[in-house]
């Protein structure tokens, strides 16, 4: 075990783990990554991490793992079976690893006295609401199985913190987007499904009439709120968090930054607006945002060589 200490990261596989690991491994933790790479790639996994190939809907092996690691500095719950669209599709198989696989990691940590958990939470949980922006005060609306579940699981966050004594805290992403995000399927984020669009030749598929807005939030940023969320004296008793940019943008503005054709598709159920509140973020965590979203769609485009 390092100075630092031990860091399991469920689903740090996936698209936030590739940047959430490494970042962890630079500031001297031991990293265990958990994931079963049905949708995580191994090669987001960093050199000086452990892949642990397991499934979170198995509580036994989660018990047995995290009980071989010793003291446990920090859990980072990122393992989800993302977006709003496949929730409604396959509702079952969303709600069984959202919500039981969710409930074997808290009940895993909690049994192996692990010193936090930083729970990758959704501002799909407040739906639609009648301003703006979005604040943790705000009674949630959720307008999907996906943003239901994600908000179930805040709720137990928050009661094994209380009833069992285990450090937790929630951090609601608003879109993240950033370098490793998949832009393939149905259900890839509009921003870097605009971008491979573009760069592929392809007109830009906007949902409606695109007057929707986003707050898109870079995954830098959000792997910052991460690390704070870890270490911050502040948090540790079930708190929710905004993570976001604090700016709104059109999906139809994205995809001028994008730039291209275009063609309009059928909508689908989503929240029409989202704009993060950040305030909490700022006063708990000491965290606000570094780079705005026409920044971070120029520095992908360039990545791509998109011109």
């Amino acid at each position: 075990m390092t100075e630092k200490g031990t860091i399991v990261v469920t689903g740090g596989a996936g698209f936030l783990g590739s940047h959430l690991c490494p970042a962890l491994v630079k500031e001297g933790y031991s990293v265990h990554v958990v994931d079963t790479l049905v949708a995580g790639k191994r090669e987001h996994v960093p050199e000086g991490a452990v892949l642990h190939e397991i499934d979170i809907r198995n509580v036994e092996a989660l018990r047995q793992l995290f009980g071989s690691l010793g003291p446990i500095t920090g859990l980072f719950h990122l393992a989800a079976l993302p977006r709003v669209q496949y929730s409604i599709d396959y509702p079952v198989e969303a709600h069984d690893v959202n919500i039981n696989g969710a409930m074997n990691v808290l009940l895993a940590a909690r049994d192996a006295k692990v010193g936090r958990v930083v729970y990758s939470a959704s501002s799909s949980a407040y739906g639609d609401q009648d301003t703006l922006p979005l604040h943790e005060k705000m009674l949630p609306q959720p307008k999907s199985p996906y943003a239901l579940q994600k908000y179930t699981d805040e709720h137990y966050c928050r009661v094994f913190s209380e009833v069992y004594g285990l450090p937790t805290v929630s951090l609601r992403y608003f879109n993240l987007y950033g370098p490793n995000s998949d832009p393939n399927g149905p259900y890839a984020q509009a921003i870097i499904k605009f971008l491979y669009q573009r760069k592929e030749g392809k007109p830009i598929t906007i949902t409606g009439d695109g007057e929707q807005t986003r707050d898109c939030v870079h995954v830098s940023d959000v792997v910052r709120a991460n690390i704070l969320a870890l270490t911050s004296p502040n948090v540790g008793k079930g708190e929710v968090i905004n993570i976001g940019s604090g700016e709104a943008v059109s999906i139809n503005e994205i995809a001028r930054m994008v730039g291209g054709e275009t063609v309009h598709i059928e909508p689908r159920i989503e929240p029409r607006h989202t704009r993060a509140d950040i305030t909490k973020a700022k006063e708990l965590l000491g965290w606000s945002p570094a780079i705005r979203p026409e920044d971070g769609i120029a520095e992908l485009k360039a990545s791509l060589g998109i011109v």
